[in-house]
């Protein structure tokens, strides 16, 4: 165990958690929502720390981030446990695990400078801290991060958007990219995540401020976020912020909680993507649906096809130096 970051002590033995935007009241002996930090006398633990349960070599676009060293490698790791409790979870079995298993925190015994060494021997150009909420084992990813970037590797947090103002603040200069969660509406968020929507803006807002390389994914559920008015209400926030930031519009399929579901219609991801694209966001792709043709990066000038992708592949890059190679308007992104 290792006494937690971001924590305030009240009176007897209860604390106040400030890592996340649920701000746990947690009593002595007990444990936030995330299920890894516990109350023990007084003071907060981390259960998770130097105890992955997951460590994978993935390419970048799995992320997904398309705008960052596209066909590169990221080393990515993850512990149990998540902030969030979405019934469309994919890694349910990890990020639910102390709650379905009574309390059990699992994971490998690995310390951040091993980690770090996986990574560099694996030659990825970055750490993805992935697969369940990285916010969640702050402390373990943060000294992981610290130590990457000495060693010129990358940092790229998969996240749902609930990190506390303070922790991303902190993790911020060790940080180069975050794919954010942008899941729905508020009433979506408390139905299916429970969460609330707004600290989710404000955590991307604050990390694009911050200098992060931001992408926003939104899996499209039939019947619970796939409505014009929540669609449009995600692009109407995107614009707000930054129309260069790209948004993937992702399809689900039916797993965990939500197996009477059927798959998102191709149809219902087109529109999103033209609808995002007609409404000024530069760059709109699909996911879960390789061969599309909603993987591919485009100039927003001159539309000549940049980056062809099939699945993760990369099939041919053709940005010069981050510029368009044929009009030579400049395409967002980090390209090394």
């Amino acid at each position: 165990m290792k006494e937690a970051m971001f924590y305030e002590k009240l009176e007897g033995q209860d604390v106040r958690c400030s890592l996340c935007a649920h701000h746990c009241l947690i009593s002595e002996g007990k444990r936030g929502i995330c299920g890894v930090r516990e109350n023990t006398e007084g003071v907060l633990y981390s259960l998770v720390y130097g105890k992955p349960v997951s460590m994978n070599i993935d390419p970048i676009e799995k992320k997904p981030l398309f705008h960052f060293y596209p066909g590169s490698t990221s080393f990515s790791i993850s512990t149990v446990g998540c902030n969030f409790k979405c019934k469309h979870c994919q890694n349910y079995d990890i990020s639910q695990y102390p709650k379905i298993h009574h309390g059990k925190v699992p994971g490998e015994n690995a310390a951040p400078e091993a980690v770090v060494d996986a990574a560099e021997r694996a030659g990825c150009r970055s750490i993805s801290y992935t697969y369940t909420e990285p916010t969640i084992f702050f402390e373990f990813a943060c000294d992981c991060a610290r130590l990457a970037k000495e060693k010129g590797i990358k940092n790229v947090f998969v996240s749902n958007g609930y990190t506390g103002p303070e922790a991303a603040k902190a993790i911020a200069p060790f940080l180069d990219g975050n794919n954010i969660d942008l899941k729905g509406d508020d009433a979506f968020y408390k139905k299916i995540c429970g969460a609330r929507l707004q600290p989710v803006l404000d955590t991307i807002k604050l990390m694009k401020e911050l200098g992060v390389w931001i992408e926003i994914t939104t899996l499209i559920i039939p019947g619970y976020n796939d409505s014009e008015n929540i669609i449009n209400g995600i692009i109407d926030f995107i614009l707000s912020v930054d129309p260069a930031i790209p948004w993937h519009v992702t399809q689900f399929y039916p797993t965990y909680e939500l197996l009477d579901l059927s798959r998102t219609p191709v149809e219902t991801l087109r529109w999103a993507r033209e609808t995002g694209i007609k409404r000024g966001i530069k760059y709109v792709y699909t996911g879960n649906v390789p061969g599309e043709g909603g993987e591919n990066t485009y100039c927003p000038k001159c539309g000549e096809l940049l980056i062809e992708r099939s699945g993760y592949r990369i099939r041919q890059n053709r940005i010069k130096k981050g510029h368009c190679y044929k009009c030579d308007t400049i395409i967002d992104g980090v390209w090394g």
